[in-house]
């Protein structure tokens, strides 16, 4: 087997792949150019999509040239794959701004630096904005039967469960596909890989690319990630994962990954980092704590930089063995005046909690501390004098849950 699938499978990446065989052997005889397509829909990507950015790493490992698609055109759409219903149709400056950040976190996780493997980035909206209607359907739209797209899972799941699809959702698959014809024809882009909830849009492309230029095109799969809880990965109680420190600091990115369930660090250690899987293998046994260290302080390490990552390290050391205000312990300002606030309300004000009666269970449960000491009156006031000589305390809810309260 070719290298590059060997570990795209050791680590734990496959799922589908269409003519493998052939794959492989390409593969070995010379180095590709493969894309993963990348909508921009938020400000910023979260976790959800760290292991196709991990393939396109691997791609890079092994010499081959991956192409990032930024969906400035298909945003415009939505994708309807996995969804209920349609998604919020964005401003052309949402968009935009979406765009700019989002290829600036996926050129931290890539090597800018090799001609022969730095990413090309491309922006659809660049050929999908002055299609012709009439043409486009001449073209391309004779290539697809209704019948074989109303059989696709993202089709078929909203119609089986009476949900509207307009029919601008209906046209994603086939702009998907036309997106890969459009790179195979400008940057002879022979592979695309996407989460297994793509893989009817890509064994589209690949089907349109052989019916309209009679070339052989690849397309290649990966598993939807869950948590070992069962949640979707990238999702947490307190809101998303994201790998932009605006929205999330390096100390709450490296307290995910160390507290992720013990069933998910080795099989997160060899999809994550960039660890040797025969490594991984010798240490899967050790004691599971440091596993977990290990865990984030290399995915910490590999997005924020390894000093970002020993800070959170020491930080986490200091909040939980240490009972101290680690430094970069994420932090709340509040202005008290001459007011007291009580404890319900500060939680709130946190937004650690957001449910009032789920705070008051965690307090009667002992599951809420100031400064360390618990609480056990839900009417318990906030004072100043709590604060120390920095004018901050420490707030803590359960045992994974640490958070400045300063005074602004």
């Amino acid at each position: 087997m070719n290298k590059f699938l060997k570990e795209f499978k050791d680590r734990g990446y496959f799922y589908q792949c269409t003519n493998e065989d052939d794959l492989s052997k390409l593969l070995d005889k010379e180095k590709i150019k493969g894309y993963i397509g990348f909508d921009c829909t938020a400000e910023s990507l979260h976790v959800g999509s760290l292991l196709q950015i991990m393939c396109l790493r691997l791609m890079q490992k092994y010499g081959h040239r991956p192409i990032v698609l930024i969906g400035g055109g298909t945003t415009r759409i939505g994708d309807p794959s996995g969804k209920d219903k349609t998604r919020k149709i964005l401003t052309e400056e949402e968009i935009e701004k979406n765009i700019i950040n989002i290829e600036k976190i996926l050129k931290n996780y890539l090597d800018n630096n090799d001609p022969k493997t730095h990413p090309i980035f491309v922006n659809n909206y660049s050929w999908l904005k002055g299609l012709n209607y009439i043409s486009f359907l001449r073209d391309i739209g004779k290539h697809f039967t209704i019948n074989k797209m109303l059989t696709f899972e993202s089709v078929k799941t909203r119609l089986d469960r009476e949900q509207s699809l307009s029919y601008m959702e209906f046209n994603y698959m086939i702009l998907q596909a036309y997106d890969f014809l459009e790179l195979n024809k400008k940057e002879n882009c022979t592979l695309q890989i996407g989460g297994s909830d793509q893989w009817g849009n890509i064994v589209n492309g690949t089907d349109l690319i052989k019916r309209y230029s009679n070339k052989q095109a690849y397309g290649l799969t990966t598993p939807l990630i869950t948590l070992a809880s069962g949640t979707k990965m990238g999702k947490t109680e307190t809101g998303a994962i994201w790998l932009d420190k605006k929205l999330l600091s390096p100390y709450e990115y490296w307290q995910f990954w160390r507290n992720v369930d013990d069933r998910d660090v080795v099989k997160f250690l060899k999809m994550f980092t960039d660890l040797n899987v025969d490594e991984i293998n010798k240490i899967k046994n050790d004691d599971i704590n440091q596993l977990k260290i290990k865990l984030a302080n290399e995915a910490t390490a590999m997005l924020h930089g390894k000093d970002e990552a020993l800070s959170a390290e020491k930080t986490a050391k200091k909040t939980f063995e240490e009972n101290s205000l680690g430094e970069n312990l994420p932090s709340v300002d509040i202005q008290l005046n001459d007011k007291n606030i009580n404890i319900v309300d500060l939680i709130v004000l946190s937004k650690i909690e957001n449910s009032k009666s789920e705070i008051r269970r965690l307090i009667k449960g002992k599951g809420v501390k100031i400064n360390n000491e618990i609480i056990i009156d839900e009417k318990f006031l906030i004072q100043k004098n709590l604060f120390g000589k920095d004018n901050s305390l420490k707030l803590s809810i359960g045992k994974k849950k640490h958070l400045k309260i300063r005074l602004a």
